[in-house]
């Protein structure tokens, strides 16, 4: 089961942080920064997998973990997980992430991060690996963004209206009824 995915840049601040157990906030930092301190320090040339840390739960938990250009993603996973099939579910995040951005950068995880959630709840759910399959996870973000638009088209149709209404100047057409007289 998967327990935490964290994705930060090459000086430790974090751009995505999801866990799936309850921490604390001050332990879930801890968390963070002992990861770091534990990827960031090894060389490129080096296996992608490593023990968990203290905090997390120690030799039960596997760290695994890709570095793209400026960012680390690592899926912290407990001992039940294959580390090729999650090392392969990174690359799946990466490349939809890529494909939903067209080159996804850091910036693109700071300001669309409701997105990028978005994107790794199609993939993963409470720990556990809904799809793998990037052509559907694409498709589905595509919907969600195409009933985004369809809301935003309604919630903006009280403001059109008013638009409306205020455009057929309808104070002036008012004072320019004539009203027949009536004589008593």
């Amino acid at each position: 089961m998967i327990k935490a995915i964290l994705v930060f840049n090459n000086h430790g601040k974090p751009r995505l942080i999801k866990f799936f157990e309850h921490y604390t906030e001050d332990i879930q930092q801890q968390i963070v920064r002992e990861t770091y301190h534990l990827v960031s320090k090894r060389d490129d040339n080096v296996c992608n997998f490593l023990e968990g840390g203290t905090l997390i739960g120690g030799n039960d938990y596997k760290l695994i973990y890709r570095h793209y250009a400026t960012l680390y993603f690592i899926f912290c996973v407990d001992s039940s997980e294959s580390e090729l099939g999650i090392l392969d579910l990174i690359q799946v995040f990466v490349e939809t992430l890529d494909k939903c951005f067209e080159n996804v950068c850091e910036l693109d995880l700071i300001f669309h991060v409701d997105k990028v959630h978005y994107i790794l709840q199609e993939i993963c759910l409470g720990g556990m690996v809904l799809e793998t399959n990037m052509n559907e996870i694409v498709s589905r973000i595509e919907e969600q963004t195409k009933l985004e638009k369809q809301e935003a088209g309604i919630s903006a149709a009280p403001a059109k209206a008013m638009m409306a209404v205020k455009d057929m100047n309808l104070s002036q057409k008012i004072k320019d009824i004539k009203l027949p007289s009536i004589s008593f």
